[in-house]
């Protein structure tokens, strides 16, 4: 009769077997904007995949092979759903066809800023309602060190399959950067941490089968899940020095984007990060406060990290009080002025407002009176407060004439700067557009 370890090592073994031929079947839970890039390049690499979403929508939209994600190319998508190596599901029952499947779920804050990982906890029992033996479970999204082995393992064993000996369980951090032209899910390095080594093992084999990037093995969930929030907390307190140095510099006259040029021509111990109207998307926004709450277990205080939070939730406040003074240069209140807002998007390029610092600027020109518009070329709607907007689409010259003030918010690469430039009576760019100085007096930058 088999030892535990020898039965998990047999079956770990049959596992990496099924990864390296690719008869595993591969499950992605969530189809959002890490899950389905993930689900792309695992049916790509020849693995039949089976994508579960709670939202018919996008499982419909999935198996008819319309695509809703800025990073996934239309046509493969199609491909592998005609092909049938693609297909997506509102039922868990399926998770008992996969031999592993990954979880891609949003792990939002609540308005204490703690984690809410309801999506999480839910993904976890409808796994283990279906686990069965060998089974390799990867959780992807960002969450705070201890998540993998406090919360989703007694979960999952509560199927009666023991982690590490009748199921493979592991931690992967998902490092999609959207928008980025360079580094997709398909050439972004993997971290991968196991509950056991031969958790890592199989994970790692899944992921190195899948991509084309270095698999960093490190020894537990917990350190890959504290690596992801470092990366996010390094990017978060960088950016509130440079929000904090624009807002100085503007005090004392000095072009803080010269000065961080000039800094950056430094070849040792300097990396540029730039200002803006605030921080947004999914990740550097909400990452560090997860590491904040988990801290307070350990009767720990973030003071750096909340005090680089605080900066940067102030910069939307910032943004509209260097609006009203550019307006009093020409004797035009806030009150009532015309704001043509550039950009709803938390970056360049993408159709991604999710904790878009736009949205509470939008908000504070509301209460004080002022009347603005929206153009975003890649946002075809988006939430404020209690409704649904729908941005214009492209900006014209007479929107531009008819502005008390554009406020350029996102630099997508679809506007025409020099048209701007030419028909704006004021322009506030919080992104450094024009990367060069504007000899114009109507012209301002953070």
């Amino acid at each position: 009769m088999l030892t535990t370890k020898e039965k998990g090592n047999q079956l770990a073994e049959k596992l990496i077997e099924k990864l390296n031929n690719k008869t595993a079947v591969i499950g992605v839970v969530g189809l959002g904007y890490v899950g389905l890039p993930l689900a792309v390049e695992k049916a790509k690499a020849g693995y039949n995949v089976i994508g579960f979403d709670v939202q018919e929508s996008k499982v419909d939209e999935v198996n008819q092979g319309v695509n809703y994600i800025g990073d996934v190319v239309d046509e493969e998508l199609q491909e592998l759903v005609t092909k049938k190596k693609l297909k997506a599901t509102t039922d868990y029952s399926f998770i008992k066809e996969v031999d592993a499947v990954a979880i891609c779920v949003p792990t939002p804050l609540d308005i204490y800023k703690q984690p809410n990982t309801n999506y999480v906890e839910s993904s976890a029992h409808e796994i283990s309602d279906h686990l069965h033996e060998g089974m390799l479970v990867v959780l992807e999204s960002t969450t705070y060190p201890g998540t993998t082995e406090e919360l989703l393992k007694p979960i999952l064993e509560q199927s009666g399959l023991n982690c590490g000996e009748d199921f493979f369980l592991a931690y992967s951090p998902e490092r999609v950067d959207p928008g980025n032209k360079q580094f997709k899910t398909k050439n972004t390095p993997k971290v991968v941490g196991g509950m056991t080594e031969n958790c890592t093992n199989a994970a790692a084999t899944l992921y190195g089968n899948v991509l084309e990037s270095d698999i960093h093995r490190v020894s537990s969930p917990a350190v890959a899940e504290m690596e992801k929030i470092h990366e996010n907390t390094f990017r978060n307190i960088n950016i509130a020095l440079a929000n904090e140095m624009a807002v100085l510099c503007n005090k004392m006259g000095i072009d803080v984007w010269e000065v961080i040029d000039a800094a950056a021509t430094k070849p040792y111990g300097f990396m540029p990060f730039y200002p803006g109207p605030g921080l947004g998307g999914h990740c550097i926004p909400i990452d560090p406060w997860y590491l904040t709450w988990k801290a307070r277990e350990h009767s720990y205080h973030t003071k750096l990290i909340e005090t680089a939070g605080e900066i940067n939730n102030d910069m939307p406040d910032y943004v509209v009080k260097r609006i009203m003074e550019i307006l009093n240069k020409d004797k035009i209140a806030l009150n009532g002025a015309n704001i043509l807002v550039l950009g709803v998007a938390y970056k360049k390029d993408i159709d991604d407002y999710r904790e878009s610092p736009v949205l509470p600027i939008l908000e504070k020109l509301d209460v004080a009176g002022a009347d603005w518009k929206v153009v975003d070329p890649y946002v075809k709607e988006f939430k404020y407060k209690n409704s649904i907007q729908s941005p214009i689409e492209n900006v014209t010259t007479e929107m531009l004439e008819s502005a008390d003030l554009v406020l350029i918010a996102t630099d997508h690469s679809d506007f025409n700067y020099e048209e701007i430039l030419l028909n704006s009576k004021a322009i506030f760019d919080t992104r450094n557009s024009f990367r060069h100085e504007v000899n114009n007096n109507s012209y301002f930058r953070l």
